[in-house]
């Protein structure tokens, strides 16, 4: 029961970051570094509390992915301003889910039994059919969607959904299959926020506003820090499975949140088609939590 009350809190946190940072307003520039700022100083916290053992191989993978992360994240933010948050936000979670699942299953051989192909594929095709759901609109919504423009939208959300699988690939197969270099989350989240406030300046062309939305969009970062933590307490507690299941469950918050509190109008039509949306994005990262603890 612990793992799980400590795996809600990532639900929350994490899918609460694009609400919040639209709210805070901004540019993607902006916000990202904004967030990446906040996720230092909350790493730094952890790091002189824990002072754990950093080696420059650690500094460097920890950087890269923080390279790799602003990819992810700039994409998300500016899919984020192009569909509407309660869009963009299972469309970018669940092509992760996917995207990131293919290449595990080809690339690091992760399914090895019967059971975990038949659920593994089963699972991918509920989360295609649920992106269908999510980002489909009523053709007789009348509604003018004022800057909103889904091509580049999805242009955004393919670059995003790179860098976030590439982050996460990197940290979890290539630095022991390439490098043979372990750590925690803990331990990289440090370096890895070093890489994340570079690329965001690189993101730039380090030429950011230092406005009010860089700063009020640190507490994504601080946000994204908590998040981490608590991921980390659930696996232990309650095991990988229930953790990442739990985890992917944000994407709730952030569909309702863009609708409730960011204003993002919907017919009952695309109400429909969302909720359809979400059943099936969860019910899909149920069964690919399901078929990572069959492994």
């Amino acid at each position: 029961m612990q793992g799980v009350l400590f795996a809600l809190v990532p639900i929350f946190a994490w899918g609460s970051i694009g609400v919040v940072a639209n709210k805070f307003g901004g540019d993607a520039d902006q916000q990202t570094l904004g967030m990446a700022l906040g996720a230092f100083v909350f790493a730094l916290i952890v790091f002189l509390f824990r002072m754990p053992t950093l080696t420059w191989q650690i500094f460097l993978i920890g950087f890269i992915g923080g390279l790799l992360w602003v990819i992810g994240q700039f994409g998300q933010f500016n899919s984020m301003k192009y569909m509407g948050v309660s869009v963009a936000s299972p469309l970018s979670s669940g092509s992760q889910l996917v995207i990131g699942g293919l290449l595990g299953v080809f690339a690091f051989h992760e399914w090895t039994k019967q059971i975990q192909f038949i659920l593994g594929f089963i699972a991918m095709a509920v989360l295609v059919v649920g992106f269908y759901f999510s980002a489909k609109r009523d053709p007789e919504n009348a509604v003018v969607e004022e800057g909103r423009n889904y091509t580049r939208g999805l242009t955004a959300l393919t670059y995003s959904t790179l860098g976030y699988v590439s982050y996460v690939i990197l940290f979890n197969n290539l630095a022991v299959l390439w490098f043979n270099v372990h750590f925690d989350t803990l331990t990289i989240i440090l370096p890895m926020s070093v890489g994340m406030i570079f690329g965001a300046l690189v993101m730039g062309r380090f030429k950011i506003k230092m406005e009010k939305y860089v700063y009020q969009n640190m507490i994504d970062g601080a946000m994204f820090g908590v998040g981490n933590i608590f991921m980390l307490m659930a696996a232990s507690a309650a095991g990988n499975a229930i953790a990442f299941s739990f985890s992917q469950l944000g994407v709730i918050i952030a569909t309702i949140g863009g609708i409730l509190f960011l204003g993002e109008k919907k017919t009952k039509k695309e109400l429909v088609y969302v909720g359809i949306g979400i059943v099936l994005f969860v019910t899909g990262a149920i069964l690919l939590a399901i078929v990572k603890s069959k492994g």
